[in-house]
């Protein structure tokens, strides 16, 4: 037995709001008539008067992955496919869900299907899940009656963005792990190893280098004020982040990221690839010219080529052509706008902007193999001079004390 939520009328014309106990939305309806109430809006109720999420599903809801919606948008594609009606298509996807998170997330998605709504407008209500996107192509599918082509091409889309993300992880993996490794054998040194040998030479009253004495400072200014150190760290960290997540500093930061030596043009290919691939998928699916770059633009990932890409919608809705807005934003080469001139002319826009895709992806997949080759230089020269300051600052007085005694 659920619980339903509902807004209606009574019999003499109040608005009246409530819970009833039904089975299902229609028995709800059916009972509320019975009360001589009119509903106006019935929905299945959370598990609190406030509309909040019960402890018990937050303790029990689980993160949405890229696999479950890549198999959530394949299965549609089959059952739209065949013909199954919307509600009943996605009620037998949630009864063979395990994550509970979806599971809510579906059940809600067909309550408001059954208050009339469209799929497009029942998954906008879950922006977190479903992005700009995935919500556009459905609502373009559905109205060109297309919706199962629609979920193919986003199974397909959430599936590359997936095996580049991987791919990346992948190849950042060892350098991260060197520097996770130097960063403790650096803590070590400084806070046990420095402290030791400094004993030792205060014991035998030398005269010590300026670079040993540079590292004793440090070393003793890490272990009598690590708390501050922390502190100050972690308050870097926030400000970082909340600055980072503000419009003005998103745009600053991803202008920032595109421009990193060894990784910037790894991020600005990842993001021009999405752009092709996303451009193509709503080209294809109908979507208008304007609307589509207002929606790549959300997705690509980087708000600085995201401003672009909105000044290229700008252009074009004030009735220049596409391959005009490209060269003006400057993020394309050459090759690409070629592509995409070619493509406005004959019409065939979508599949050039899939061999641009493809294109991109080429150039990603051989920046990533080659990545960490690229690294290891740095690191080894990062090494060598860790390696050189510890021989300065701890060994040299050591020599220098060998040769006293002797």
């Amino acid at each position: 037995m659920a619980s339903f939520a509902y807004r209606g009328r009574s019999a003499d014309g109040a608005t009246v709001n409530g819970r009833v106990e039904a089975p299902n939305l229609d028995a709800a309806a059916e009972q509320l008539f019975g009360n001589r109430i009119t509903p106006l809006e019935i929905r299945e109720a959370e598990d609190t008067e406030t509309g909040n999420l019960s402890l018990r599903q937050i303790f029990t809801s689980e993160k949405i992955t890229d696999v479950e919606r890549i198999t959530f948008a394949r299965q549609m594609h089959n059952l739209t496919k065949a013909g199954l009606p919307l509600d009943r298509a996605i009620r037998g996807l949630e009864a063979s869900l395990a994550n509970q998170g979806f599971k809510r997330v579906l059940r809600e998605v067909v309550s408001s299907l059954e208050r009339g709504n469209t799929l497009a407008e029942a998954l906008a209500q879950h922006p977190k899940v479903f992005n700009d996107l995935f919500i556009s192509l459905v609502n373009v599918g559905e109205n060109t009656g297309r919706l199962d082509l629609a979920f193919a091409d986003l199974a397909k889309y959430i599936e590359v963005e997936r095996t580049t993300e991987k791919q990346l992880k992948s190849a950042t993996r060892y350098p991260m792990f060197v520097l996770a490794a130097m960063a403790g054998a650096i803590a070590v040194i400084t806070v046990f190893v420095i402290p030791a040998f400094s004993d030792t030479f205060e014991r035998f009253g030398a005269e010590l280098p300026w670079q040993t004495k540079a590292l004793i400072a440090t070393s003793n200014f890490a272990v009598n004020f690590w708390p501050l150190i922390t502190v100050g760290l972690i308050f870097i960290y926030v400000i970082f982040r909340y600055w980072t997540r503000s419009t003005e500093g998103a745009l600053r930061w991803d202008a920032v990221r595109v421009r990193l030596p060894l990784v910037g043009s790894i991020f600005e290919r990842i993001a021009l690839a999405r752009f092709a691939k996303t451009f193509a998928i709503m080209g294809r699916t109908g979507v208008p010219v304007v609307r589509s770059l207002s929606v790549v633009s959300e997705v690509v990932g980087n708000r600085h080529i995201g401003s672009k890409i909105v000044a290229m919608g700008d252009g074009v809705a004030r009735g220049e052509s596409l391959y005009l807005t490209a060269q003006r934003s400057g993020i394309f080469l050459p090759l690409v706008l070629q592509m995409i001139a070619v493509g406005e002319e004959s019409g065939n826009l979508p599949d050039l902007l899939d061999e641009v895709a493809d294109f991109y992806d080429g150039e990603i997949e051989y920046d990533l193999s080659r990545l960490t080759e690229s690294i290891e230089p740095v690191l080894i020269m990062f090494i060598a001079g860790l390696v050189l300051i510890l021989a300065l600052g701890v060994f040299l007085p050591i020599w220098d004390l060998g040769a006293a005694t002797r």
